[in-house]
């Protein structure tokens, strides 16, 4: 080694990859494949849950075949997986929230140019924190969704204080549904604001919770 060189030893990450890991389960865009990033930095929500959500979700709204039409906030979107389910399920439109600029060029958008839903998607590159808090900055004032879902990486929330976060955000309306995704263990409301716990599901160490209005309750006997 030539006198005053030094070689400085760095800690290299390999360079983050895609596979086709996922599929749309119905709708429109029924059995087209998304991508997903290999790994474990972006953890999507499992099928089985997805399905069971959407079954929920479609029979407490009244429209067992399909979603009633609305707008979708997709919060801590990752693969856009939940997101493009609304979409393909009967859903207007979704707004997708992603802070990793990464994950939104390679996964998110190509996942959402694939099964054609490009056009009537948002994409907020932001943290969920920042997007809660400026809320009216990122959708305008007194807008409210139909959908919200929540699927952020399990240890890094506190539970408790998100709901609060999601619900005085004033993007949560008298006829909203919320559907939570969280770790055996997490001690979840029985409501969150006027919205009751219509549903709570368990797949083994990964929980299911679904809030809506009063009338969904009686609309899933």
């Amino acid at each position: 080694m030539p006198k005053g060189k030094r070689v400085v030893e760095e800690d290299k990450k390999p360079p983050r990859t895609t596979h086709k890991l996922l599929q749309v389960l119905g709708g429109k865009a029924k059995r087209k494949k998304l991508l997903s990033p290999v790994g474990m930095d972006v953890r999507p929500m499992m099928e089985v849950v997805k399905g069971a959500a959407f079954d929920i979700l479609q029979v407490a709204g009244g429209c067992p075949a399909s979603l009633r039409s609305g707008r979708w906030l997709d919060l801590y979107s990752g693969t856009a997986s939940v997101g493009i389910e609304a979409l393909s399920r009967g859903c207007s439109e979704v707004h997708f929230v992603e802070m990793d600029p990464w994950v939104v060029s390679n996964v998110l958008q190509p996942n959402l140019q694939w099964t054609g839903f490009l056009d009537v998607s948002v994409i907020h590159t932001v943290t969920v924190e920042k997007f809660l808090e400026r809320a009216q900055q990122f959708v305008g004032s007194g807008t409210t969704f139909d959908y919200i879902s929540v699927t952020p990486p399990y240890m890094e929330v506190d539970y408790g204080l998100l709901m609060t976060q999601v619900w005085d955000s004033s993007l949560v309306g008298e006829d909203t549904f919320i559907l939570v995704e969280y770790p055996l263990g997490t001690n979840m409301s029985d409501s969150c604001g006027c919205l009751m716990k219509i549903a709570d599901r368990r797949f083994g160490r990964t929980h299911l919770a679904i809030y809506g209005p009063k009338w969904a309750m009686k609309k899933r006997g």
